[in-house]
């Protein structure tokens, strides 16, 4: 699949740049033709020579070089090439990506080029869970750039979390996926998925929700978006782009939230990623409410729409297939199976949310796919992974049917 490929290497600064000189004799293995640039930082880690000697060309790292620059060299690198690949991408190349920063050759080539790029994040873990971090990779992947890792393990520094660069065979995986032709299985398919908490009003100041990013079902429209499907995502208030080439619907309460999937319909798939409040108060104050010689006030509460279980039971206008979620903190696969048989859907993907799982908010998960006929558990993932796959199960379920 590499064969003849051109790959131009951004080697960001740090640790993890040893890998980088393993990575172009194995993509030269599979007979892809590598440059590199190296970054001012990433010669603290590797020399010019030793990359140099495995690429068997110059190595790229100033941006004012009279001879290149010349010959337009931050554009020709940038173009040339069929795919970037930042590894090891730092958090300062992340973000200098992120924001369209061009203060080096390496910042300007990524700005400047109209292919499509694979970073391998690796850093501190501190700085990996950063909110800004986190922010510049949302918007990295919603600008369409390509994410392998990071792994979690043991650091030079001494501590253990996410932040190890991908090993080797990983990227490589990765950029054969970037590369390869795109599947579209679910081209010609409306999807509907729902995403995030719901918010549901006390009085003006106040509400109830819960903890739920968004981050799975967002992950999930952009897999199925990419999949080839007309996508509509309907969400709750998250802190999250909306994901490239989808109609993205936003919504507050889970009223709002029925409303909108109800005008979405129809779908041949829906996929209700959403944590919706299962309760509201029954009247919400038309001012807020003060603290007061009577204590606390008593809030009654009624039942909110089950969307769910509404548009699995409908009668017309029923997508061919319904997935719901299920968040337990406890006896997560027997809920899930009762779930399944009282909602009507045709797959629940349960998730453990108790305090310690780090699901809810975290970047990863571990999910079970329960159906009719059975559990299928899945190792824990990247929420990018668990949609991907989730996207190609229920692809296949569609072609089967």
């Amino acid at each position: 699949m590499l064969h003849g490929k051109r790959i131009l290497l951004v080697i960001g600064g740090g640790i993890a740049a040893y890998k980088s000189l393993d990575l172009i004799r194995r993509l030269q293995d599979r007979g892809a033709k590598v440059r590199a640039i190296l970054t001012k930082a990433g010669t603290q880690f590797v020399t010019p020579l030793s990359v140099g000697s495995l690429t068997g060309d110059k190595v790229f790292q100033e941006l004012f070089s009279l001879t290149d620059e010349n010959e337009m060299g931050h554009i020709e690198l940038s173009r040339d090439a069929d795919l970037l690949v930042v590894a090891p991408a730092t958090a300062d190349l992340m973000a200098k990506m992120a924001h369209g920063h061009a203060n080096d050759l390496a910042s300007t080539a990524l700005l400047a080029t109209d292919k499509r790029v694979l970073v391998a994040p690796a850093m501190n873990v501190r700085m990996w869970l950063h909110p800004a971090t986190q922010r510049n990779l949302e918007t990295l992947r919603a600008d369409g750039v390509a994410v392998v890792g990071p792994n979690e393990g043991g650091m030079a520094c001494g501590e253990f979390g996410p932040g190890r660069m991908s090993e080797v065979p990983e990227i490589i995986a990765a950029i054969e996926k970037a590369l390869a032709p795109a599947a579209r299985p679910l081209a010609g398919h409306h999807v509907v998925v729902t995403s995030g908490p719901t918010r549901e009003a006390i009085d003006p100041v106040r509400y109830i929700s819960n903890h739920s990013s968004g981050k799975q079902g967002h992950a999930i429209a952009r897999a199925a978006a990419e999949a080839g499907a007309s996508v509509t995502l309907v969400t709750g208030p998250v802190a999250l782009p909306d994901p490239p080439g989808v109609k993205t619907i936003h919504v507050e309460s889970a009223r709002d939230m029925m409303a909108a999937v109800e005008a979405a319909l129809p779908a041949s798939i829906a996929i209700f990623a959403a944590a919706v409040a299962d309760w509201r108060v029954a009247d919400i104050a038309g001012g807020k409410i003060k603290k007061g010689a009577g204590g606390p006030p008593t809030l009654a509460f009624v039942e909110n729409p089950d969307i769910l279980a509404t548009i699995s039971q409908r009668t017309t206008d029923r997508p061919r297939l319904v997935v719901g979620f299920a968040a337990e903190t406890e006896n997560v696969v027997d809920n899930a199976r009762a779930k399944l048989a009282r909602k009507g859907c045709d797959l629940i993907v349960a998730n453990d949310v108790a305090t310690g799982t780090g699901t809810f908010g975290g970047d990863s998960n571990t999910v079970h796919l329960v159906t009719a006929d059975g559990v299928e558990t899945w190792e824990r993932q990247s929420k990018d992974a668990v949609a991907a796959a989730l996207v190609s199960r229920i692809a296949e379920r569609i072609a089967a049917r």
